[in-house]
């Protein structure tokens, strides 16, 4: 259901002298400026979130839970109309200077997103809507297993109603596809193999294998698991539903997954092997607008790849130290091949062993919930889980990720391990994996602000890439200031994921700016880090059909780490790490320079 929100007045009651006496008349109190505009942003949130059928899913709301969003031009462009309105409204009917200091950064934050929707808009077509990364193609399935709920009869309808609304969804996005090749917006050929693979695992098994005793495919299985969980339906009602679903698969889902596959097979033929931005129309603008976007800083790519090389020449330097700790004989690259082929350092590559990194996982989330409170103020009340990447798409998917969990906490957030090929997990790197997209990273970060109660909801579930994966990334090597990482060897993967991220500045603007090839990438990866090639291919690929977000890791997290220290030497024996931590996390995520005055202003208040 909707929230509903009172208007801008208050009414305090009545107050009453004594019983004989007649009760005085309401006293009514006006809002102040800030209520008054907090009062604004739930109006506007709400009036979004009415056109966002999927957005409500994700928040547990079961308004439109039959639809899918609409993804036409048409919408997108109206959308941003309606944005550029309501900040214009913000700006007619507010002052900044009238508001407290939370709805002042309610208002600029407002007027942030506004700008860089703006500054986005011209780029609307440049992005590669179906990769191996993301797309419809994976997105409607994922949400249907992850996000859409069956509790009742009526939604186990709203979930047939949502594969019924397959086919003309992918109708639209095939559209937008040919919009973009009209253009001369393509992904790289690479990227149509792996895309086709997944459209095709999609459609095969039961309901759509002639062979009767084929095993169901992966949203039959989901559906049917669904409701078969719920004892509300009888038998006989399961049966029906069952059947009602085979007959969408088949005459809805598999002919829209046909006509997509088709589509993509002719793009596949147009397809160039060229894999920077730079080949798109206007490609060198764009890419400057990406790095913009995904740090919030203004950094230029020359900048962002220097920055890069000299922070990979430092972590050498480190782990040339752990390397001499464990008596290692050999130089870099003789250790990084002993990383990767001795088998000490990997689970088996079977069942049991995907059961075991995930049980290990836990244990590491585990171990530093713990200790939460020798860091921190404020801690998440949502659930998380961890859960390998479904086999249907874990071929093209990345190496972990995380979804977030519903506010009311029907559903718990997710750490992704993709455990596809074991030998591209190694243990080493566990635990700072774990922290990173768990505790005290993603999870902590994102449902600490869902669960916000005086701001605005734009901001509980705002995102600023830098500021996001900034925090994830100093949260691997905040455990390592607690004492965590005791074996050798899992410092070293600490210091092999931040190598990672280092090295992404190098061959992010490497690709897009400086033309490298997709070889080149995967080349650099391969000579300055210890991971895996398979890992290093799988990343180069991410790197190119993503451009410029890769670089917003490192950029954040130096940023966070500087003005961290920055704090600390301001305030001496003042400075609690504890309170700097509350700082960065309840105010939702912001820009790099906004984190900055909320630190500063955070110093001044305590000096």
């Amino acid at each position: 259901m909707k929230l509903i929100y009172s208007s801008a007045i208050v009414a305090l009651g009545l107050l009453s002298a004594c019983a004989t006496r007649a009760p005085q008349a309401e006293q009514i109190v006006e809002a102040t400026p800030s209520q008054q505009l907090n009062d604004f942003f739930e109006r506007v949130f709400q009036e979004r979130l009415a056109r966002s059928p999927e957005r409500q899913s994700y928040l547990g709301i079961k308004d439109d839970y039959s639809h899918w969003n609409d993804n036409s031009p048409e919408s997108e462009a109206e959308e941003f109309q309606r944005d550029q309105r309501d900040v214009l409204a913000m700006r007619a009917n507010f002052a900044s200077a009238d508001l407290d200091d939370s709805a002042r950064l309610s208002y600029r934050l407002f007027e942030h997103e506004s700008k860089d929707a703006s500054d986005s808009f011209p780029w609307r077509m440049h992005n590669y809507p179906i990769n191996q990364m993301f797309g419809a193609h994976s997105h409607v399935v994922s949400f249907l297993i992850n996000v859409h709920r069956i509790d009742s009869s009526s939604d186990a309808t709203a979930y047939l109603d949502r594969l019924s609304g397959i086919g003309p969804l992918f109708d639209q996005l095939i559209e937008n596809l040919l919009e973009r090749q009209r253009i001369g917006v393509l992904p790289p050929k690479f990227v149509f193999p792996m895309v086709l693979d997944d459209c095709r695992n999609i459609i095969r098994g039961a309901p759509f294998a002639e062979d009767d005793a084929a095993p169901d495919s992966v949203l039959l299985a989901d559906f049917r698991k669904k409701i078969t969980a719920l004892p509300a339906f009888t038998p006989v009602q399961r049966t029906d539903l069952l059947a009602r679903a085979e007959v969408v698969l088949q005459e809805v889902v598999a002919p829209a997954y046909k006509r997509l596959i088709k589509a993509l097979e002719n793009q596949a033929a147009a397809a160039s092997t060229y894999h920077g931005v730079w080949k798109l129309p206007n490609g060198a603008e764009y890419y400057a607008w990406l790095l913009r976007h995904y740090t919030s800083l203004d950094l230029s790519a020359k900048e962002i790849h220097d920055l890069g090389r000299s922070e990979v020449e430092r972590i050498h330097g480190e782990m040339q130290i752990i390397m001499d700790e464990v008596g290692f004989e050999g130089d870099r690259q003789a250790f990084f091949d002993f990383l990767r082929s001795d088998d000490q350092f990997y689970y088996p590559d079977t069942d049991q062993g995907r059961e075991a990194y995930l049980a290990r996982a836990i244990e590491i989330i585990e171990g530093m919930r713990a200790r939460l409170d020798e860091l921190f103020i404020t801690k998440p009340k949502s659930e998380l889980i961890a859960k390998a990447v479904e086999p249907y798409r874990a071929a093209s998917a990345g190496k972990a990720f995380y979804n977030t969990g519903a506010p009311d906490g029907s559903r718990p957030g997710i750490y992704y391990a993709n455990l596809y090929d074991m030998r591209d997990m190694p243990t080493y790197q566990m635990e700072a994996l774990a922290y990173h997209e768990g505790i005290p990273g993603h999870h902590m970060q994102l449902s600490i602000a869902m669960e916000l109660e005086e701001v605005p909801q734009f901001r509980r579930y705002g995102s600023h890439t830098a500021y996001g994966e900034g925090w994830g990334l100093y949260t691997e090597k905040l455990p390592k200031e607690m004492g965590f990482y005791t074996d050798p060897y899992d410092d070293f993967g600490r210091l092999a994921m931040e190598l990672w991220r280092a090295c992404r500045l190098v061959v992010d603007t490497g690709i897009h700016d400086r033309r490298w090839t997709r070889e080149q990438g995967i080349a650099y990866l391969r000579e300055n880090t210890p991971n895996p090639e398979g890992d290093c291919i799988n990343a180069i690929e991410r790197y190119i059909v993503m451009p410029g977000q890769a670089t917003a890791y490192t950029v954040g997290m130096l940023e966070i780490l500087r003005l961290r220290e920055a704090a600390r030497e301001e305030l001496g024996p003042k400075f609690d790490l504890r309170e700097f931590h509350d700082v960065v996390l309840t105010n939702g995520a912001v820009p790099l320079p906004l984190l900055d005055e909320l630190v500063q202003a955070w110093v001044a208040s305590k000096s």
